[in-house]
């Protein structure tokens, strides 16, 4: 124990030299590390674990409808905020820049899309919904200028940047910056469950307070399902409900995302990391564990300042191990799902899949561009015409990785309405109006290059090379 302690008193000394960092940010940093040195990484006893009734994880078929009457939703939608989480970039998907900006559809970006709903909402019902960004040191300065062409828009849009960290350096735990590296990689962004206590310091809470608002709905900017819905907000505020986590079916796409349990009593985030090795594959199960978090929240603005003003959500720490320069540091981080048990009547809803529509990575971009759906005043909708519920899997190799190289791979996306999965990889070049039904795999043999002709119809194929076409 008096080791660490030692630590964490030259880690702090070392942290007030650093300079770059507001003195909330080095507070809320060393107050982390001591967490974590504390080592009160919270086991979970598994023979607790229960699975939540339909009280807490309420069916979202079971929601009272919404009012016809205009007026009726005008003053619902006058107490609501959106915040979008923005702090990441798509290196990924070998863009430079906030993600946000990367075009999904008709050339929309999905900031452009997230202003398009809210200006349609405020248009339709005269309200003022404001949207919130929060930013990471890695996308303020790209974001704000972004923005500007939003300014004759009929919506309020308002950054605020979260907490800026300095990675640790294992073997003597120290802040990497302190060694010279001041550059953005000595820094981290320390994971969306700072997005509490940096609404908090920012001042946008209390200034949002002042307006009247009462919710803010969060949401990871890449999440094309996540929309405002009227229903959720009504339900929270006719039941006095602080916060709720969006939760949806699990399928074997999903079987490492957290889960909501009822444990002593509470409702609680339950996350891979924190499960015993022997229990791994029950966790996976989606048996046992049917529904994974979305990321989609819905919290109470009072109940967040309240939260914060009293030091309490203290979050389960994950911590993140990562290489700068073959220097092994470590980044501490919290996610905003965790902070669900520390809130009163918390509550999950079962959402329908549609609300889950994330894009990670080009093959979500292909499901999106595809026929698969439409754009309808900026939100994506799902064609009627698919049959099956599920989306197609899609595999695509590393030759489509980037986004610059996925769309230089397409004359046009395909359509994809009776596809059930497609396996792409090697040298493989697509013309215009082609159509894939069934299961598709075409993986370019070595040294070959397969190019699918315009308006080709390809149906439960497998095609290595120009000869099988």
């Amino acid at each position: 124990m008096a080791a660490a302690t030692d630590k964490l008193a030259q880690l702090k000394t070392a942290v007030d030299d650093l300079n770059q960092i507001s003195q909330n940010e080095k507070n809320g940093f060393i107050n982390l590390v001591a967490r974590y040195l504390s080592g009160e990484a919270q086991q979970i006893e598994w023979s607790k674990i229960k699975t939540p009734t339909d009280e807490v994880v309420i069916p979202y078929d079971s929601l009272a409808p919404t009012s016809d009457d205009p007026a009726e939703t005008r003053k619902l939608l006058d107490k609501l905020v959106v915040l979008k989480l923005n702090g990441g970039l798509g290196t990924t998907m070998g863009c430079t820049g906030p993600k946000s900006v990367i075009e999904v559809r008709n050339g929309l970006t999905f900031l452009d899309l997230i202003v398009l709903q809210i200006e349609n909402l405020n248009s339709k019902y005269g309200c003022k919904v404001p949207l919130l960004l929060m930013n990471s040191f890695n996308t303020h300065e790209d974001t704000l200028k972004i923005v500007e062409k939003y300014t004759k828009s009929n919506i309020e849009i308002h950054t605020f940047n979260q907490s800026q960290y300095p990675r640790i350096v294992v073997n003597d735990f120290m802040p990497l910056p302190s060694k010279g590296q001041t550059g953005k990689d000595g820094w981290y962004p320390p994971g969306h469950g700072d997005v509490f206590p940096s609404l908090y310091n920012s001042g946008k809470l209390d200034a949002l307070l002042s307006q009247g608002k009462e919710y803010v709905f969060v949401a990871n900017s890449d999440n094309l399902g996540a929309v405002v819905d009227l229903k959720i907000l009504k339900h929270l505020i006719t039941n006095k409900n602080e916060y709720c986590m969006e939760v949806t079916p699990k399928t074997l796409a999903d079987v490492k995302g957290g889960t909501l349990i009822s444990y002593e009593g509470k409702v609680q985030l339950l996350e891979i990391a924190q499960v015993p090795d022997e229990h791994v594959n029950e966790f996976k199960s989606i048996e046992k564990f049917k529904i994974f978090n979305t990321n989609n929240l819905w919290v109470n603005l009072k109940a967040i300042k309240k939260l914060v003003e009293t030091d309490a959500p203290k979050m389960e720490i994950i911590p993140n191990p990562k290489e700068v320069d073959g220097i092994k540091v470590l980044q501490l981080e919290t996610a905003a799902g965790a902070a669900i048990r520390f809130f009163d009547h918390a509550i999950g809803i079962n959402v329908p899949r549609s609300r889950f529509l994330p894009v990670k990575a080009t093959s979500d971009l292909l499901l999106v561009q595809s026929d698969l759906y439409t754009l309808e005043d900026g939100y994506i909708v799902r064609n009627k015409a698919r049959i099956n519920p599920t989306n197609p899997s899609i595999e695509l190799g590393p030759e489509f990785k980037k986004v610059g190289n996925f769309l230089s791979r397409f004359k046009s996306i395909p359509s994809i309405i009776e596809l059930d999965s497609l396996k792409v990889a090697g040298d493989v070049w697509f013309g215009a109006n082609i159509t894939l039904k069934g299961k598709v795999s075409i993986v370019a043999k070595l040294g070959a290059k397969v190019e699918i002709p315009d308006g080709a119809v390809i149906q439960n194929k497998e095609i290595n090379g120009p000869e099988d076409l």
